[in-house]
């Protein structure tokens, strides 16, 4: 029996850099196919996805989805939290309701949770196939804040420069000297201005990763703060008036991984069971044209 191998898809990530990558400079007739349906989204997301089920030798995915913005535990929680953020194109949109009803038609599972974001989909999931299954999981987003579900069984797929990156845990630990699990740290003290998560103002990339490299947490960072090496003597000041918003932005960086609707979720309904023969017709009927190697 083949080694089980789970894909889990940030499905607003991949669809929104696909299009955002492939319209620019582009009129909007040159996104359509022959019937009127935008598409150019829709090639990146599918040549991608069968990419890597074939690199990965996939036997189970899922493309989870993000509900709307202010349906969010966080939204609701800090009304401020991605409230920065414009109206997604129309276009987008559309091929976001086009990929749903190929995928269904595929027989890909999606997954959208009430209250809850992909990441926390991707997340609880991540840690319960680590927990029951033997096999890996590979995620596939361009969000950094999903490292710190990195584990044994768990990598992350990233793309940068036009060239994909598998972060193990390993790797991760490499290039960071911290544990996965300390990334969420890293982040409450940076913040994040794409989600206005505001971190703690003044402590920025040169400072945030060694503060955690050497003190293990912001708990510890603040339990120490006066105690703290000279060389963060200029942060002194700023640690103390931003300690709030640190803690504020931790908790809205830390990935939920125990939803309670995905509490007896079973892994048998993301087996993959591909029809070549259907993923064709669904592909061919939008005018999709990709490399397909399944």
């Amino acid at each position: 029996m083949p080694q089980k191998t789970l894909l889990l898809i940030d499905g607003f990530n991949l669809l929104s850099r696909g299009y955002f990558a492939t319209s620019y400079g582009r009129s909007e007739e040159q996104l359509k196919n022959s019937q009127g349906v935008y598409t150019n989204a829709l090639r990146v997301f599918f040549q991608k996805l069968f990419n890597l089920i074939e690199e990965h030798g996939i036997t189970h995915t899922a493309v989870a989805w993000d509900v709307k913005r202010d349906e969010t535990t966080r939204s609701q929680a800090h009304e401020f939290y991605k409230s920065q953020r414009t109206d997604l194109p129309e276009p987008l949109i559309e091929q976001y309701e086009t990929l749903t009803h190929m995928l269904e038609g595929m027989g890909i599972a999606q997954l959208t949770v009430p209250a809850y974001e992909a990441d926390d989909v991707i997340g609880t999931l991540a840690v319960k196939w680590a927990e029951e299954e033997e096999g890996h999981c590979f995620i596939y987003s361009n969000d950094r804040d999903l490292f710190q579900l990195l584990g044994p069984t768990v990598s992350q797929i990233i793309n940068r420069k036009k060239e994909e990156i598998v972060y193990t845990h390993a790797l991760f630990e490499e290039e960071f000297g911290i544990q996965s699990s300390q990334w969420v740290d890293v982040k409450a003290l940076l913040g994040d201005r794409s989600d206005n998560i505001p971190g703690c103002p003044g402590i920025g990339e040169k400072s945030a990763l060694p503060l955690i490299q050497e003190y293990g947490s912001i708990d510890a960072v603040y339990e120490k703060i006066e105690e703290l090496d000279k060389k963060y003597n200029r942060y002194k000041k700023k640690l103390a008036a931003g300690k709030e918003t640190t803690y504020v932005s931790k908790e809205l960086s830390q990935i939920i991984c125990e939803i309670e609707a995905l509490e007896d979720f079973l892994f048998d309904e993301l087996e993959l069971s591909l029809s070549k023969e259907t993923i064709l017709s669904e592909l061919n009927d939008k005018e999709v044209r990709i490399r397909l190697s399944i």
